[in-house]
């Protein structure tokens, strides 16, 4: 069963978006930084993206600060990924691989390639 696949990249200007189903690029997107979100915002679009589909998503949130990563409420205070009936979710450290280019999502489209799941 071929699983839609979010990455979310947070930051303190903006949280990055890009879904994937198997090869296609679905969405990509810019949303306010988890500082100004609700706390039910992305659990829920997740819950709705796994509806859309039919099929439990992939999250992998790509954060350099555990601060921005559990502002998603998608993960817990030790920065484990949540996991549900509708989503399971990895938070990836990007402490030591910080890339430049805020404009291109080239940097999510790589970090897709090396197929953490």
């Amino acid at each position: 069963m071929l699983k839609p696949r979010l990455l979310i990249k947070p930051t303190t200007d903006a949280t990055r978006l890009l879904l994937t189903h198997g090869e296609d690029e679905i969405l990509r997107a810019t949303l306010p930084s988890p500082a100004q979100l609700h706390p039910r915002a992305a659990p829920t679009l997740l819950e709705a993206i796994s509806l859309w589909y039919q099929r439990p998503v992939c999250a992998v949130v790509y954060a350099s600060d555990l601060d921005l990563s559990s502002g998603l409420s998608l993960c817990d205070g030790f920065g484990f990924g949540a996991t549900t009936v509708h989503y399971e979710v990895e938070v990836v450290d990007l402490a030591r691989r910080r890339r430049r280019g805020l404009g291109s999502f080239r940097d999510l489209r790589q970090l897709d390639l090396r197929g953490v799941r």
